[in-house]
This record gives structure tokens, sequence and C-alpha cells, in this order.
């Protein structure tokens, strides 16, 4: 159950500072990627998490909501 492996283009700079540790910082790096390397990325942390529990698609954790889900918006 393995993806096909791909190449992501990163940027060859490293960064040691902790303001690119922030979740924005994160999201702005997620969001620099190409579909493909996002894609490639959802498959080899899935392929880690399976290599770690492999009877985790046998789990079935998901519940019903016994009551209506309500959406909330600042007005």
């Amino acid at each position: 159950m393995s993806c096909k492996s791909g190449y992501m283009k990163r940027d060859p700079s490293v960064s040691h500072d902790w303001k690119e540790e922030t979740p924005e910082a994160k999201t702005r790096w997620f969001r620099s990627l190409r579909m493909a390397d996002r894609m490639q990325m959802l498959c080899d942390l899935t392929d880690l998490a399976l290599s770690v529990n492999p009877y985790l698609p046998e789990k079935n954790r998901a519940k019903l909501t016994p009551a209506r889900i309500q959406v909330l918006s600042k007005a």
C-alpha cells in the first residue's frame, strides 16, 4: 500500500529562525507546494502511519453525531 515515489522541489536554504516554525509560516510553505507535491506528502504520511500501525485501516472510530450540527459565523 505504497504511493508512487515523487520528487519535491525544495528551497536549498535552511532557516533556524523560530519565526519559521509558526503555524502561519508552515501554512504558507505548504500552500507554496504544487498539488502533486501535496499529494505526495499525504501518501508519505499515510505510508508512515501504516508502517507504524498496519491495522489502522481496520479500526472504525467514526461515530455519528447524535444532534444537529450548527455552523456559527462572526457577524
